[in-house]
């Protein structure tokens, strides 16, 4: 399959909000009420002018968007069509079996709409919040925690499948059902929409023998020296070659985030004309791990559109996550993802 092939297949585009706020004069989000309403109002215009998905990041000590499952229920309650996401949530800091129960009411009250991205996190607020949480890594080696979480994600999915485990007791306040028992609620078939948020290659390819679903961001930890969308166009290959490997008995999905801006009125000039960037960067996060950071897209839609047909991982994946800049309000950032879906996507394949 050529690049221009994979590009004129159709892509679920949805956006992705970090949920920013801060009480700054200026900023349309002024406190964590006005990001938490804001992201529910987002949600539904998203749904109205016809996005597929509404992502939320997670960080914690942070002034953004923290615990997810009451604003995806929340979401969920409103809308009736869009996906309902996180990317991603940081497994460091969760309890699978709170995890579990929180996730399965949430998609029981969307309508099976959850789309989940789990992974170990990014670099944090604080030193080690995870520690402040109660959790500690899974052995002297695992400093900065991330084999603790991949063990939680495999317990998550197991307990996601929904087989009993626990024994009941033989004088229950209430009658159980036979057998051993298993958390409730239990949502039928959140176990295929669990996604990992792979930064390299092996991550990849472990998401792959696990049977999950695979996000790649904005960045990416850098092992070629090569710009972003190609590394990720090998690591996508690289998850759907290992996928190919197990019976995992559906199709998998991969989402690409990207920061994309088309400049169509005097409010895109003002916030975004020469702001696009023409090279993705190369740095460290961490004394030791050297990421590459993909390049924003902002131009009138013509130019758009011809930069966009060379980014191969958007041409490999078949999920679009837009990132928003959400303390600009949900007028603007509704117009944000409008105008992709109308003066982008159609031209490449994608609507």
């Amino acid at each position: 399959m050529t690049l221009n092939e994979t590009v004129s297949t159709r892509k679920s585009i949805g956006f992705l909000s970090f949920g920013h706020w801060t009480p700054h004069p200026e900023s349309g989000t002024r406190s964590a009420s006005d990001v938490l309403l804001q992201s529910i109002d987002l949600a539904q215009a998203a749904e109205d002018i016809g996005a597929d998905g509404a992502y939320f990041r997670v960080h914690h000590f942070a002034r953004q968007l923290a615990s997810p499952f009451p604003l995806l229920a929340a979401i969920g309650a409103r809308t009736s069509r869009i996906e309902i996401g996180t990317g991603v949530i940081d497994m460091r800091y969760e309890n699978p079996m709170y995890f579990v129960e929180d996730a399965g009411a949430a998609d029981l009250i969307s309508g099976g709409r959850l789309q989940l991205g789990v992974s170990r996190g990014s670099p944090e607020q604080v030193v080690d919040g995870w520690r402040y949480f109660g959790y500690q890594p899974a052995s002297e080696d695992d400093a900065d925690g991330a084999e603790a979480a991949r063990q939680k994600t495999l317990l998550l999915l197991q307990l996601l499948e929904g087989e009993g485990f626990a024994q009941p007791n033989p004088r229950p306040m209430f009658p159980n059902p036979p057998g051993l028992l298993r958390l409730e609620p239990h949502s039928e078939g959140l176990r295929r929409r669990i996604w990992w948020g792979a930064g390299s290659d092996a991550t990849a390819v472990w998401a792959a023998e696990h049977g999950m679903n695979m996000m790649t961001s904005t960045l990416k930890w850098d092992e070629s020296g090569e710009p972003l969308h190609v590394q990720q166009a090998t690591q996508i290959r690289k998850f759907r070659e290992e996928w190919a490997r197990h019976d995992w008995g559906f199709e998998p999905r991969v989402s690409v985030s990207r920061s994309i801006f088309a400049i169509t009125n005097d409010m895109d000039r003002r916030y975004f004309l020469g702001s696009g960037e023409r090279s993705d960067s190369f740095g460290y996060i961490d004394e030791s791990t050297r990421a590459v950071f993909g390049r924003s897209y902002a131009a009138e839609p013509d130019e758009l559109i011809d930069q966009l047909r060379q980014d191969e991982a958007i041409a490999e994946a078949d999920s679009l996550l837009l990132t928003v800049p959400n303390q600009l309000g949900v007028d603007y950032n509704a117009h944000v993802i409008e105008s992709i879906l109308t003066h982008v996507a159609p031209a490449l394949g994608w609507r």
